[in-house]
């Protein structure tokens, strides 16, 4: 895991400074703290911060061929580069390292770019091909490992974090204030615009060319939900998934440094424990966190469980609403986007617990994208299926159904009345559908009239209207898991996953999201997924013998942060201090009245906590990319 910098100027003639790199490679240094390499061309420089995993003592980068005429940056790990070395071998390549980097550099000797989908792991990478003075931009196939550019007329600058591109002075920081409101209409930010004008992430699944001035895009990837032509038996299913399972936590446990586990107590870490367990003569550790505080959901237990279950060392800690505030400016800077994921925090504080013994972690995240784990894939199965059966019931229908009674109002028909009438596609934009609500205070009521007059609110949705646009087919859960892989996925938990392990150098790896398990996942009926009221049908089928029964059964809820209680609570003097001071309200997005609102009664920080939480990092960000304030 290590972090990657560089810039091409258009101009031939125009050499990239050195020092520009390398003030660069100053800023990612948590992703890397062991080694640094700078390559300087005829019109390039690329930089490199290693965290070293493979190949320790001769990995260096940057890495080049025989000739010195491809020379890469790379950030990730590629499970399958043993085979790939062999073959390559065989065809003549000569190596100097035992790293999984020097075979990519040869790989694209044979192949150029179509050597990416030779590449089974999690990667962004940078190829300069001196020969055709050629840069090749390229991302993993499902986001895990992040890369950002910034293209202007004369020249390209791109990193693994936005801050790295900002340490050029050419870049402006100047903010896109219509991605503010496709912020907080999904609370992250779907789609290749960050708040930055120019600032660009690299789309999971596609690559960039940079020559002769040009820059172009290209798609290499994409999941496809074809489904298998023969029937197989439900025994048959299992027993490709245990293999599947079995084969990817294999290959991702390869390094030359201890591997642990992070446990959330639930169904899929509990799973790669139970595997990477067994393949393994060391001792394995695992990790937790829980939160100080009653009445508060705690994994511990259950994590603990699964630990005594399969024999890993494990070891716990606890974070405060103290704790939690303490990091929040941190957050923003490492996180770089603003996006309201509270157990990012959680994940940091397990994170810097972790680094203490082991350098890589292995993770249960993107099992529940890829078999439908989530109760919302449930909810709205059962709401199409509703629709068909009842046609005659329309959303008024349902909203006077749903006032009767409190148990109606909790019921599935009151939470998704508003959409009974819509069609599936308009109404699926994210997994919340719409989190600020039309009504009050709603966005409308929330911006500023200005502000409001400036935005075209159709933009906020062009990330998921592009996607339904090519969505796999008629099936809504295919449909679902499509949007959630492409959007969800990799931009919330993904870049919380990589942006919040790596402020700990330490390199989380997801053997779930192993591309091969995506495609046989999408490959499989709907009903193997969800299976009348049961999430995650056919994985928890397999796993039965595997996963104890308590952890099998249980409710999911992750990483259940407490940050509701907290704002509303311990934090809630901070909270004001930040939303309402007078720098905040002076930015010309929000009303007052309507932020004053939000904040007012003792529901309303529960009711709308994420929002509230969307807000702080909004106004965290500003200070400390647009204003550069010092970090608390």
């Amino acid at each position: 895991m290590c972090g990657i910098t560089g810039k091409l100027n258009f101009d031939p003639a125009a050499a990239v400074d050195p020092s520009l790199i390398r003030a660069m490679l100053d800023t990612i240094r948590h992703r890397g703290p062991d080694d640094e390499g700078i390559y300087s061309g005829s019109q390039i420089g690329m930089g490199h911060r290693r965290l070293s995993i493979i190949d320790l003592k001769s990995g260096h980068q940057p890495l080049s061929n025989e000739d010195g005429t491809i020379w890469i940056v790379f950030n990730g790990e590629i499970y399958n580069f043993q085979e790939l070395r062999a073959s390559l071998v065989s065809n003549g390549h000569v190596f100097r390292t035992n790293s999984d980097t020097e075979v990519i550099v040869h790989l694209y000797e044979e192949l150029g770019p179509q050597c990416l989908d030779k590449l089974r792991g999690m990667f962004a990478v940078a190829i300069w091909d001196e020969r055709t003075k050629t840069l090749l931009l390229a991302r993993d196939r499902i986001g895990i490992k992040p890369l950002y550019y910034c293209e202007s007329g004369n020249s390209l600058v791109f990193a693994s974090e936005i801050k790295a591109i900002l340490s050029d002075p050419a870049v402006p920081r100047e903010i896109a204030p219509e991605s503010i409101d496709r912020f907080l209409t999904f609370l992250y930010l779907p789609g290749e615009e960050t708040l930055l004008k120019g600032v660009r992430k690299l789309s999971p699944g596609w690559y960039l060319l940079a020559r002769n001035g040009r820059t172009e895009l290209r798609q290499y990837w994409d999941l496809r939900f074809q489904k298998r032509s023969k029937g197989l038996s439900l025994r048959q299913v299992e027993c490709e998934l245990l293999e599947l399972l079995a084969e990817t936590v294999s290959l991702h446990m390869i390094a030359d440094v201890p591997v642990g586990v992070l446990l959330s107590g639930g169904v899929d870490s509990t799973a790669v424990l139970s595997f990477a367990a067994e393949r393994t003569d060391k001792e394995i550790s695992s990790y937790t966190v829980g939160f100080s505080g009653a009445d508060f959901a705690d994994e511990r237990p259950y994590a603990q469980l699964a630990a005594a279950s399969f024999g890993s060392r494990h070891y716990d800690t606890t974070i405060s609403a103290a704790d939690f505030a303490e990091f929040l400016p941190r957050y923003v800077w490492h996180m770089e986007e603003p996006v309201c994921e509270p157990p990012a925090i959680a994940m940091y504080y397990v994170s810097k617990l972790a680094r203490q013994y082991v350098k890589v972690l292995l993770s249960g995240e993107g099992g529940d994208e890829a078999f439908a784990g989530y109760s919302n894939y449930r909810n709205l199965l059962w709401l199409e299926r509703l629709k068909r059966v009842l046609p005659f019931l329309n959303g008024a229908a349902a909203r006077g159904l749903a006032a009767t009674n409190s148990w109606v109002r909790s019921s599935l028909i009151a939470k998704y009345a508003p959409l009974v009438k819509a069609r599936f596609p308009d109404y699926y934009y994210s997994r919340t559908s719409h989190p600020i609500p039309d009504g009050e205070p709603g966005l409308a009521r929330l911006y500023c009239p200005d502000f409001a007059a400036s935005i075209d609110r159709e933009h906020a949705l062009q990330p998921v209207r592009q996607l339904q646009a090519q969505l796999p087919g008629p099936d809504p859960l295919d449909a679902m898991l499509y949007i959630d892989t492409k959007t969800w996925l990799p931009d919330d938990l993904l870049i919380k996953a990589d942006k919040m392990t790596m402020a700990n150098s330490l390199e989380l790896r997801v053997p779930l999201l192993d591309h091969k398990m995506l495609e046989f996942a999408a490959a499989l009926p709907s009903n193997l997924k969800v299976h009348g009221f049961t999430t995650k049908y056919i994985a928890k089928r397999a796993l039965k013998k595997r996963v104890p029964r308590r952890i099998l059964n249980r409710r999911k809820t992750g990483f259940p942060v407490p940050y509701a209680s907290w704002l509303r609570n311990e934090l809630c003097g901070w909270v004001q201090d930040v939303l309402l001071d007078r720098a905040t309200t002076s930015r010309g997005y929000f009303a007052a009245s309507a932020v004053r609102g939000l904040l007012a009664g003792d529901d309303a920080n529960t009711a709308y906590s994420r929002e509230i939480f969307s807000l702080i990092t909004l106004e965290l960000w500003h200070r400390t990319f647009l204003e550069q304030k010092p970090l608390l």
